[in-house]
């Protein structure tokens, strides 16, 4: 059972290597979903009841439900060129995205936490309508392109309009239009919700961290070509070990079997690193955890 299990997870590697060279390398409107475009470990994808960690590269699927955990970052490329980032302890899912030729459609839920939708100059000149639903908990955004920030926690759900037109409807509540920029709605839990306002600078600064990429902070993109190597073990065992507490933790880790003379070793890695500053960071951040002693720094 062991010598399978490794055996899959090696499988695992070339398969993921070759999809996320593939996805790289394809034109963003040629994808038929959301890639995964770069990860502040740990977050993971919930798919058929398996909870598997987000790689760069990573195609997701319609009904997949994304988390991200404590101190995580995550930036989602969507079909037609659009980004979704999300800040930590957020739940995410996606609902019958279609990409078309000349049009995106199709729903998704912010179950918690921070999210931003963003437009990028490239989509907005490219012809492409949009028909998106954004659901932040109690709140449905409609986006026919725009740039969005939104938060859903206990107490209440904030929609920030950072550019361009929204339809906003909460509950059975009559909907509204949002078109000023740098405006936002919040909707308390069992209370009427808020007036539209306009959103100090200083505090739309603090939202927008909550959903970008940290430097400094280890974070793995498409095309990086730095690796962490966490562990160099002489079993299977020891390998499968070390790599079944990395996945299950939501770091992406891999297993690399070498031959070094007679002896057989396996390595388990981190890969997609964009420097090598930010693969020292990651390793610094798990060094002492999760089984991993001294990490090493390779590209």
């Amino acid at each position: 059972m062991k010598s399978k299990t490794l055996a899959l997870a090696c499988a695992a590697l070339v398969i993921a290597g070759a999809a996320a060279s593939a996805a790289a390398a394809a034109p963003a409107r040629a994808a038929s979903g959301a890639i995964v475009e770069a990860v502040q470990m740990p977050a993971w994808v919930e798919r058929n009841g398996e909870s598997i960690p987000l790689a760069p590269g990573m195609a997701l699927r319609d009904r997949d439900h994304v988390r991200t955990g404590e101190h995580s970052r995550l930036l989602l490329r969507m079909p037609e060129g659009s980004a979704v980032k999300l800040g930590e302890n957020a739940g995410f899912a996606l609902d019958s995205l279609r990409m078309q030729r000349d049009s995106f459609a199709g729903a998704m839920r912010v179950v918690s936490g921070a999210f931003r939708f963003t437009t990028d100059l490239l989509a907005k000149v490219g012809g492409v309508r949009r028909n998106l639903d954004i659901s932040v908990a109690t709140v449905t955004i409609g986006v026919r392109g725009t740039d969005i920030w939104g938060k859903s926690t206990r107490d209440r759900d904030i929609v920030c309009l950072i550019e361009g037109r929204i339809q906003v409807q909460r509950g059975a509540d009559a909907g509204f239009v949002m078109d000023q920029p740098m405006s936002y709605y919040v909707a308390p839990r069992r209370k009427p919700a808020m007036p539209v306002a306009p959103v100090p600078l200083d505090q739309f600064k603090e939202w927008a961290a909550e959903t970008e990429i940290e430097p400094g902070r280890g974070a793995a993109r498409r095309g990086g070509r730095w690796r962490v190597v966490l562990a160099t073990v002489d079993t299977q065992e020891d390998a499968l070990r070390v790599y079944d507490t990395l996945r299950n933790a939501g770091y992406a880790a891999d297993i690399d079997p070498q031959k070094v003379g007679e002896k057989s070793i396996y390595r388990i890695r981190l890969s997609h690193l964009p420097s090598r500053a930010e693969a020292q960071a990651l390793a610094d951040s798990i060094r002492g955890r999760m089984g991993v002693t001294e990490p090493k720094v390779s590209q």
